[in-house]
């Protein structure tokens, strides 16, 4: 609940933090107005972390230029043409933009650049009542001609204007009410979702990069899970991620099984929760996220109704793999984060079969070979991906992984498990058998790796005694 008392006198020391103080004067000095703006305004009677300083004002580009050279250590103008120049004042990066009155064409979410008058119609124009309020500073008036403060004490997120206008002129809106909605643990009042629903086919023209950027965002939040049943229940998640309201499986009266999506969405958060747990302090794990949401993506594909009753979803991780290579390139995600996602969800099924019965040496040390860099991130997903209500099958399944867990650490302490590779390389192959560089290396290659997974550490001279037999064993 917000303590405007509170509140207010947050907003009072950070208009007497040394940067904003600095800044106040130096544009009160030139004869311009100055005002903090949007999120730090709303973090500040929020109680939150504020991290980014961003300030508005009636001083056009150049005025402000001239304004922070005396004050700054650093300043660059790259983003003269809309209005901002960024400066480093009293040891903080601060963006100050000129007030806006910009237009839309409805063809793409690029406006047509037009600098304002008044900050109230600045503020009006913004995304949402919450980040339409502004500090005048030095004087620490609140600017709030949207009834920001109301939306922030009722817990709700609201467009300053008719939402179908605010998401008209700007569709990518839409997915910043997901996150804020995550962000901020709001609820998005009714007109707002019915307008998103029915523009959710205006995302088109957003570019896949600011679609990545906002989904990033929003799974970084502490509680995600709210944003994505709003896409989802919007439409709007069909519209760039539709294999997760595909999830949503049609469940008759004689199969019965898992609602998919709500358990990948249980999936997350106690993903989520383990990461946080394991690694207290860290920043938030986006591609452990991304996997823990989309891990379960091929089983729509997969789905079989079996006679009695069954149903089954075979080589659903390898489909889903597939699945999420497809959508996250065209998102325009970074083959590292492709990468560890797809690995991820090809993988997560490989412990269950330790669940059924302990593993050999062998196939413990292949686990860990298989998951490479992924280890940790696949020891999470895994023990995430348990959401039986069965206690006695949960407390198996935990008990499976503490053990296979154990044994990693044990034979880890014995050998260098990250970095098996066979005792002969590649070279003195080629030596041993008289052959030259080509798939016959690669195949002596992995039967040599077969080994060193199977039998442990054999030394040199028995590894080359195997290699002669396997060669002769060949013809």
């Amino acid at each position: 609940m917000l303590n405007m008392a509170e509140g207010i006198a947050r907003l009072g020391a950070l208009a007497e933090s040394p940067v904003v103080a600095t800044l106040a004067h130096a544009f009160a000095d030139a004869g311009f107005d100055l005002a903090i703006v949007g999120g730090p305004v709303r973090d500040a009677l929020l109680g939150r972390v504020t991290n980014d300083l961003d300030f508005t004002t009636d001083a056009r580009p150049d005025d402000i230029l001239r304004i922070v050279k005396p004050i700054s250590t650093a300043h660059w103008d790259i983003g003269r043409a809309f209005g901002t120049i960024g400066a480093k004042v009293a040891g903080e990066q601060v963006e100050i933009t000129t007030y806006r009155a910009d237009s839309y064409d409805g063809v793409t979410r690029k406006p047509t650049v037009e600098f304002g008058d008044t900050i109230e119609g600045d503020l009006v124009r913004r995304d949402f009542t919450v980040n339409a309020m502004a500090l005048r500073v030095p004087a620490r008036t609140l600017v709030d001609p949207t009834g920001g403060v109301e939306d922030l004490v009722r817990g709700v997120l609201r467009t300053p204007a008719d939402p179908r206008i605010s998401f008209g002129d700007d569709p990518l809106r839409m997915l910043r009410a997901a996150r804020f909605s995550s962000q901020l643990e709001f609820e998005v009042d009714p007109p707002t979702v019915t307008a998103i629903a029915e523009l959710r086919s205006t995302l088109a023209i957003v570019s896949p990069e600011r679609v990545q950027a906002e989904l990033v965002r929003l799974l970084q939040t502490r509680d995600p899970l709210r944003g994505i049943r709003l896409l989802v229940e919007t439409g709007l998640m069909e519209e760039f991620l539709p294999e997760v309201p595909a999830l949503r499986l049609e469940v008759d009266e004689h199969h019965h099984h898992k609602d998919v999506y709500e358990h990948s969405l249980t999936v997350l958060r106690q993903a989520i929760e383990l990461e946080q747990t394991r690694h207290p302090g860290s920043g938030p794990d986006v591609p452990l996220r991304l996997a823990a949401l989309l891990h379960d993506i091929g089983k729509p594909a997969t789905r079989r109704l079996e006679p009695g009753g069954g149903v089954t979803f075979h080589h659903h991780d390898v489909k889903g793999a597939r699945l999420a290579r497809k959508r996250l390139q065209a998102l325009r995600f970074d083959s590292d984060t492709i990468g560890s996602v797809t690995q991820l969800i090809e993988q997560h099924l490989r412990f269950f079969g330790y669940a059924e019965g302990a593993w050999t040496d062998s196939a413990v040390r292949r686990y860990v070979r298989d998951a490479g860099d992924e280890l940790e991130r696949l020891h999470i997903l895994t023990r995430a991906d348990v959401t039986t209500r069965n206690r006695r099958k949960a407390a198996r399944l935990a008990g499976a992984y503490d053990d296979i867990e154990r044994r990693i650490d044990e034979l880890a302490a014995q050998e260098e498990l990250n970095s098996i590779r066979p005792e002969i390389d590649g070279n003195r192959i080629q030596e041993i058998l008289g052959v030259k560089p080509g798939r016959v290396v690669g195949e002596a290659y992995r039967f040599l790796l077969d080994l060193r997974l199977d039998e442990g550490i054999l030394g040199p001279d028995e590894a080359e005694r195997r290699l002669r037999e396997w060669w002769a064993a060949r013809g």
